[in-house]
């Protein structure tokens, strides 16, 4: 349970996202920070986690994604680490939101964290499981979209050894997404709650891009 004073600091930080992504692109909008903070929520009840941390980490963890700020990666803790200061919080409280924004990031799988708390294996679950599922498959197709990529293209194979840099300026087909992430996820996700809601969502997936091959040979 939280106090007053922070179900206060929550629902200012809950305003200052909304306006802050008023206009962002839609599968990294105010509505994904919202799924995840929930879904956060319930995986921190189970895995007996920090609540009040797991729900600011969860609030600003995309504040400014660094796919949408030429990839620099110091801006998205920056700005929460200003946003935070300007609120009645200890600075342990602080430092430990700021981490996890700065350690939430797939980054196409290569890095390692540099920090470990169970609140950031909560909120990291909790973002991932939004990648994956229905909710993922939309997203993945409409960022896809939003880049002017092809869907599908049979003689662009996905390329599972790209390092950070080539991950993130990839141009490939939107499909290709799906094995150099989105069906990895189900294998990393780090608490018994996540794993379980993982598996579910993998197999939907699975089943998905099983009818997307039929589908595209005109078989189904």
């Amino acid at each position: 349970m939280m106090t007053s004073e922070q179900q206060q600091i929550i629902d200012r930080t809950v305003a200052y996202v909304q306006q802050e992504l008023a206009h962002a692109e839609g599968g990294h909008d105010w509505f994904h920070i919202y799924r995840v903070w929930k879904q956060a929520l319930h995986i921190a009840q189970a895995e007996q986690a920090n609540v009040f941390v797991v729900s600011l980490a969860a609030l600003l963890h995309d504040i400014a994604d660094a796919k949408f700020h030429h990839n620099d990666d110091t801006i998205g803790p920056a700005k929460a680490q200003a946003f935070l200061l300007t609120q009645d919080i200890a600075q342990d409280i602080v430092h430990h939101v700021v981490a996890i924004v700065e350690n939430i990031s797939f980054k196409g799988g290569k890095t390692q964290r540099s920090f470990h708390s169970k609140e950031l294996d909560v909120v990291q679950d909790a973002d991932r499981l939004d990648a994956i599922g229905a909710i993922g498959i939309a997203r993945t197709f409409h960022y896809g979209g939003y880049k002017h990529r092809a869907i599908y293209d049979p003689s662009i194979p996905p390329n599972l050894e790209m390092d950070v840099t080539q991950y993130r300026n990839s141009q490939a087909p939107t499909l290709n997404h799906f094995y150099e992430k989105l069906l990895l996820l189900k294998d990393r996700m780090n608490t018994d709650s996540g794993k379980v809601l993982a598996a579910a969502r993998h197999q939907f997936m699975e089943e998905y891009l099983h009818r997307f091959y039929k589908e595209w040979e005109g078989e189904a």
